[in-house]
Parts: structure tokens; sequence; C-alpha cells
């Protein structure tokens, strides 16, 4: 799919020498089509990398995207530069009058705080509620998905008694809803967090439908209000290398982070990792584009609303 990204966007390079198709506002302006528009909401410390995974995803349909990056103005980024933030990023005041066909909430490293807690708590607040009247349909990842649930619904998160890492097979419900479809019964996702939304506390939730979940993971794939809020615990945008890197990094923390499940072969962290959920992955972005946007949303964006 054409991903219409900032001019002198870094990662641009990078997505270009994986032949992944990407281009720059000065092509954009010569097409007369009505690009889908969606903001990221970039959460993670290091947002470059976090850009890299999700245009990834993003890359697997035909329709074109306008991607919009947001940035939380009351919190501090401590591993991305200031200039790139101020480059290429967006605070949500500036956008807010804006409608968009989908929005991106990604992850943060924050599960064991309270929510309340959390120096941008209030904002993000805004933003999901925001979310209702201006976007078509809101994609959370982890955190995300879990702040969404508590936010929306009321639903609390428990600590889980060891940290859930690793790639774990998932087991299809509903298999006739779109976000699912061409999904095999079982696939594999990554996780990695120290909280959950215990899946006892969503079936019982009547207005939120489980799509899959996993015996030793939980839930992993729900919905609500109609496709219009996904919620994703897990990381199907990481890469081959991604749960690799979060282990060596609690590593040299001093953490007692066990090796992450079904992930290296032989259990050995000097073998390459094995690249086992990036079909589904794929296959999940594609759909959520297609089905819950581009066939839901309105052509004039103006008409989006609650």
């Amino acid at each position: 799919m054409p991903i219409k990204i900032q001019n002198d966007l870094p990662v641009k390079e990078i997505l270009d020498k994986e032949n992944l198709f990407v281009f720059d506002e000065n092509r954009a302006i010569h097409q007369d089509i009505r690009p889908l528009q969606i903001c990221i909401l970039n959460l993670m410390p290091k947002k470059e990398d976090t850009e890299l995974h999700l245009l990834r995803m993003l890359s697997n349909t035909p329709l074109q995207l306008d991607i919009t990056f947001m940035r939380m103005s009351s919190h501090k980024a401590l591993h991305t530069s200031s200039n790139h933030l101020r480059k290429f990023y967006y605070a949500f005041d500036d956008i807010k009058e804006r409608k968009f066909d989908g929005l991106i909430i990604t992850g943060a490293p924050v599960e064991k705080l309270e929510y309340e807690e959390v120096d941008y708590w209030d904002e993000l607040s805004r933003v999901m509620e925001w979310s209702l009247t201006n976007v078509q349909s809101t994609f959370h990842i982890c955190w995300a998905a879990q702040a969404g649930l508590y936010y929306h619904y009321g639903l609390e998160k428990k600590l889980l008694p060891e940290k859930l890492f690793g790639v774990y097979s998932h087991k299809v419900s509903h298999r006739k809803d779109p976000l699912v479809r061409g999904f095999d019964d079982y696939f594999l996702m990554p996780h990695s967090r120290y909280t959950e939304v215990p899946a006892a506390a969503i079936r019982a939730c009547k207005d939120i439908k489980i799509l899959a979940e996993s015996k030793e993971a939980g839930v992993l794939l729900c919905t609500a209000r109609n496709g219009r809020q996904v919620f994703v615990f897990g990381h199907g945008e990481y890469d081959r290398y991604t749960l690799r890197d979060e282990y060596v990094r609690d590593a040299k923390k001093g953490l007692d982070t066990a090796l992450p499940v079904n992930y290296f072969p032989n259990d050995d962290p000097e073998e390459k990792p094995l690249l086992q959920w990036r079909s589904h992955s794929s296959e999940l972005y594609a759909n959520w584009i297609n089905y819950c946007v581009y066939q839901e949303t309105p052509y004039d964006i103006n008409e989006i609303h609650g």
C-alpha cells in the first residue's frame, strides 16, 4: 500500500530498503484521491523504533494512508530527540479540531503504575474521549488496551506474578468477525507485559466481544462499539529482535526476567530468534484498516461523529 509520511522522516529510508511502498508529501499532492487519515499516538520511549514497526504493519493494504504522529505534551520524552518530536509530531491541542479515520494508541512502559499516577493520564483521557466523536475506529495496543478498557468501561488491570514475556499461541473465536478474517484456528503473537485485564472481567462486559485468547497469555484481541474500538494486548508490530532487545535490556538492569517463551531456538539467546507472527499480524492490521476504517468511514471525513 502507499503510506504517505513527511518528506524527511528518518525511517523512510529503511522502509524503502525493505521494498515497502511509501511516498512523501511532494508526490501526494499530485494524486486526486481521498486518503485515509490515520493518527498514531506514540507513547513508547524509543519512538523511531515504534514508527518503523507500525508503518511496516500498515503497509499490507492497497489503500492510501496519510499518517500523522501525535505526542503527549504533558510528558517529557527522554529517549527521542526534541528536534525529532518538534519536526514530526503534533501535540493533541494542535490537532484536536481534526477528524481521523483511524487512531492507533501504542503501549507504554508504565504498567506497574496506577493509571492516575501516569504523568500524562489526564491528557490521554482527553484523547480517548475525543476519539469517540472524532475518530472512526481506534486501535489500542498493550498498555493502551488496558487503559482504554479502564477509561471507557471501568475494567481494572491486575499485576501478574511475573512478566508475561514471549510468543504465545491464541485460539480464534467468532471466526466470522471481519477482524480475524483469514486467520488460522490458532496463531502466534508476542506479549511483553507485567499486568493484565482478567478474561473473566472482559467476558462479563456485555459491550465487548473477545476474538482471540490464550490459555497462557489470556485475552489477546477484543472489540467494542461495532469495531470503533479495538483492543490488542500483544505486540504484533514487533520485529524479529524486539523481544531479544528487551531481554538484554532487562538483564542489564539486573531484573530477573526469564527467557522469552517460544522465541529463541533451543532457548539459546545466542541463536537467531524465530519470526513466527508476521503474517497474522499484518492480516490483523489490514483487516482493521479495511473493515473497521475504510468500509465504515464516511467519504466526507467531517461527517465522523459519536
